[in-house]
């Protein structure tokens, strides 16, 4: 099928002013879409350029982790160990101008001011120290920050849950609005394979109902695995299509160059087990469960029932797709009608009918102008539907999507 392709209009430009509150006029960029199923409406956006607005002199780094709170706060996790000597010249008495580096955790208002900021080790439990020099470099002690941090999920007690997919990376952890430890899950230095009950392997994604806690344990083991909510008790685990989780566990530490390798033949959306980065797992409506296996281009569907979850159906995302791959993260309209999946490698946004998940549409292109992404990483949505995203790599940006209206 031919498929035309549909930029945002300029009368859908200025609904915007009046459906998204704090988005400006002129900030409002054009976004590449498509309406690829005319017989559904799809909802439209248009970039807004000028969001958010960082303090002066602070420059983001990679952004692995988006959410947005109960009070339509935008959260997002960055990577300061991301930012080269150039970027943060500031901090570095490299640069009389700029930058300096912010910390790992950001929360901004609707308006994109920053309303708060905290990350790193003092945080956490533990203390370690590097010894050695460059590659023969070995970290000794119990430190439990994440050295790379991925995933990130807060709560409707706006409490923070955060992963990790670096060296020894095998926790989640859980703060306060304000930064303070409450808890963790799995210990760093420590992880024990797709069985285990007790430990993770990088853990990619969390997500919390105030009943259990869901993780993504996705960058050395394959699986989704649960644990209580007051005491973090195991409950379940589980792999591909609710089965025992099979593959086996990734050899060795994770390192970016092995996220767009082909060395494991391509994705197969068929699999009988998941591939070697579960990306996502988000709650949706009607007691579902999504979990990304973006090495494999897909989202599987579970369903949570009494007697544990059962699996619904594959919803394959560009099945054709090879180097990073595609779905990557996944949120839902504020009425639960529309899925919207982040597609890694082809730079784009899909959106699907939440009711058997046929395509309606895309919007975004891989590049580096506003409505572009590069590395495309995360996904979520505000109660007013508009939508907000996340890149890593060179990316390095969050960016917000206001809805102007339906196409129909």
């Amino acid at each position: 099928m031919d498929w035309m392709r549909k930029l945002v209009s300029t009368a859908a430009l200025g609904a915007a002013l009046v459906i998204s509150g704090p988005a400006v006029a002129d900030t409002l960029v054009e976004v590449d879409s498509e309406h690829v199923n005319e017989a559904v409406p799809m909802p439209t956006f248009a970039v807004d350029a000028g969001w958010p607005q960082l303090p002066e002199n602070m420059i983001l780094g990679q952004a692995p982790g988006l959410a947005v709170d109960k009070d339509d706060n935008i959260w997002v996790l960055n990577r300061p160990n991301s930012l080269g000597f150039s970027d943060i010249g500031a901090d570095n008495g490299q640069s009389i101008a700029c930058c300096n580096a912010p910390p790992h955790v950001l929360q901004f208002d609707q308006e994109g001011n920053l309303l708060r900021s905290w990350g790193g080790i003092d945080l956490a439990p533990g203390e370690s120290t590097m010894e050695g020099e460059g590659r023969d470099a070995v970290e000794v002690g119990d430190e439990q920050w994440p050295a790379n941090v991925h995933g990130l999920y807060v709560d409707d007690d706006l409490n923070v849950w955060i992963g990790g997919n670096g060296g020894g990376d095998h926790v989640v952890l859980n703060f306060t609005t304000d930064g303070e430890f409450i808890r963790q899950i799995g210990t760093r230095q420590q992880t024990e394979g797709n069985l285990s009950q007790q430990y993770l392997g990088n853990p990619a994604d969390i997500h919390y109902d105030g009943e259990s806690v869901l993780v993504a344990d996705g960058y050395i083991n394959k699986r989704i695995i649960e644990f209580g909510a007051e005491d973090l008790a195991f409950e379940h685990l589980w792999g591909a299509y609710g089965t025992e989780p099979g593959g086996g566990t990734r050899d060795g530490e994770f390192d970016q160059s092995q996220a767009s390798s082909t060395g494991d033949g391509g994705a197969n959306p068929e699999s009988e087990s998941f591939g070697d980065i579960v990306h996502c797992v988000t709650r949706g409506p009607d007691s579902t469960i999504y979990v990304c296996d973006r090495r494999n281009n897909r989202v599987q569907v579970f369903r949570e029932t009494a007697d544990g979850v059962e699996f619904v159906e594959d919803v394959v995302i560009a099945e054709e797709t090879g180097g990073t791959r595609t779905a990557s993260d996944v949120a839902f309209s504020p009425d639960g009608k529309y899925v919207y999946i982040a597609d890694m490698m082809n730079g784009r946004v899909w959106i699907l009918l939440r009711e058997g998940h046929e395509i309606v549409g895309w919007f975004g292109r891989n590049g580096r102008y506003p409505g572009q992404f590069i590395w495309l990483h995360s996904v979520d949505v505000d109660s007013m539907g508009n939508v907000y995203t996340t890149e890593v790599s060179t990316g390095r940006r969050v960016q917000r999507f206001v809805m102007t209206g339906m196409s129909e």
